[in-house]
């Protein structure tokens, strides 16, 4: 089993992770519902209104300030240009959070790492021995002299 936060290997039956401290106990999806709401409320609000402003203007533009159809249709033109990227934001924000959702729940812990075997001792020369070498050096000093 594995921590749905850090991706950590837990074993069954704790409360919290021992590497990040996230709460293991089994948790419904209606904790993560609340930003999505508050996100599609969002949405459909700004919609609503946004049409309700453009529509409604235009009407009063129309027929009580007597504007002619081409102010009435840039009007509408800059309610759309004003409404439209904040929906497209709201939209993108919501699916990056449902997205987020999604990935914590189909989390894939990583992959062993494969651990490197000992290099084989039959390939490397043989050592010689230590006190060899120095005793040539010290059987030469004495030649010398």
């Amino acid at each position: 089993m594995y921590c749905s936060t850090c991706g950590a290997p837990i074993t069954q039956g704790l409360s919290f992770c021992n590497r990040c401290g996230a709460n293991l106990k089994d948790r419904s999806g209606s904790q993560n519902m609340g930003p999505i709401s508050a996100f599609l409320t969002a949405i459909t609000l700004l919609g609503i209104v946004g049409l309700g402003i453009m529509l409604g203007g235009s009407l009063v533009l129309r027929k009580e300030a007597g504007f002619p159809f081409e102010l009435v249709g840039i009007f509408m033109l800059f309610v759309l240009l004003i409404v439209g990227p904040i929906e497209f934001m709201l939209i993108r924000q919501l699916s990056r959070l449902t997205g987020a959702v999604d990935d914590r729940r189909s989390f894939q812990p990583p992959q062993p790492v494969h651990e490197l075997r000992p290099a084989s001792v039959g390939n490397l020369p043989e050592p010689g021995s230590v006190i060899e070498g120095t005793t040539r050096t010290l059987e030469y000093t004495r030649r010398e002299q």
